[in-house]
């Protein structure tokens, strides 16, 4: 099972969301951690990093995974059209 930190972003934008919202994002997280490879992820591409991501409703879940120190590392949470 992997641990989850969250960039200062991802944080800034859970800090603004409603709980409905938060629980959502947790929830799909919490699933991460689990399997950081679920059959719904995509990579993003044009990035040098690994990047993935991820669909929550109209939102999304950009992540790495570091397997030396077993971390998912969230790296930012956007609205759909602001998250390329």
């Amino acid at each position: 099972m992997f641990d989850a930190e969250y960039s200062n972003q991802a944080t800034k934008f859970l800090k603004k969301c409603d709980k409905e919202t938060i629980k959502r994002f947790i929830d799909k997280i919490e699933k991460l951690k689990e399997d950081p490879f679920p059959t719904d992820i995509k990579r993003v591409i044009n990035r040098k990093e690994k990047i993935f991501r991820i669909r929550v409703g109209d939102y999304r879940i950009q992540y790495s995974v570091i397997y030396e120190k077993n971390l998912i590392f969230i790296s930012e949470i956007e609205k759909r059209p602001r998250a390329y």
